[in-house]
């Protein structure tokens, strides 16, 4: 067993009684290919929280200053996380992005580029996007639909992929590819929002 393997089953043992996570639409999520998996970001805990949840490992970014305490750096890298600078264009995790998804695996990217103070669903950056376009991966927009708080049920629900294929051809922006896919996520979180399997 990998430790991002034995990490995933003791995060999921705790979380999954602690925030009564109930997961939508794991049917959505292809068995294999590159997968851009795009989420709202709306508490610290969501990469962890997406990455008990998804069917398949999720490699993400994590911002640059998360990676200079050696321990925490060695961490990350166990995890499958690689860094990023934010505010800038950092070609380096750009290529890494690429390869990830090229190599055939599941890159999670939070579009909106940081939490939401609000909880509501803000921009998104184009860097979705330019995924997007510059590959052939599935892109599978998700939604968590919180409150974080203890026994209270949080949701993770996966869309169907985004049928990109009419925006490549039209060579459409980056910008405009990442604002259909906050779209998507949008009306996943309409959807679901007021519904529960709980009583």
């Amino acid at each position: 067993m990998t430790f991002y393997s034995f990490a995933k089953v003791v995060v999921w043992r705790i979380f999954k009684p602690l925030f009564r996570i109930q997961i939508i639409g794991r049917e959505n999520f292809p068995d294999e290919g590159g997968v851009l998996l795009c989420t709202n970001h709306i508490d610290n805990l969501d990469p962890p929280v997406v990455g008990i949840t998804a069917p398949r490992p999720v490699v993400f970014m994590g911002k640059e200053e998360l990676f200079k305490k050696p321990i925490i750096k060695t961490l990350m890298k166990y995890l499958n996380v690689f860094p990023v600078k934010r505010g800038m264009s950092d070609r380096e995790a750009l290529r890494k992005g690429l390869n990830v998804l090229k190599e055939g695996k599941v890159l999670g990217l939070f579009p909106e580029g940081t939490r939401s103070k609000t909880g509501e669903l803000g921009k998104g950056l184009a860097g979705a996007g330019f995924f997007a376009l510059r590959t052939e991966a599935k892109v599978i927009p998700c939604a968590i639909i919180g409150p974080y708080k203890p026994f209270k049920q949080l949701k993770v629900v996966y869309g169907e992929p985004i049928d990109l294929k009419t925006l490549r051809e039209n060579k459409a922006s980056a910008t405009e590819v990442t604002e259909v896919i906050m779209e998507h996520i949008k009306k996943l979180i309409e959807n679901h929002r007021n519904t529960s399997l709980f009583t």
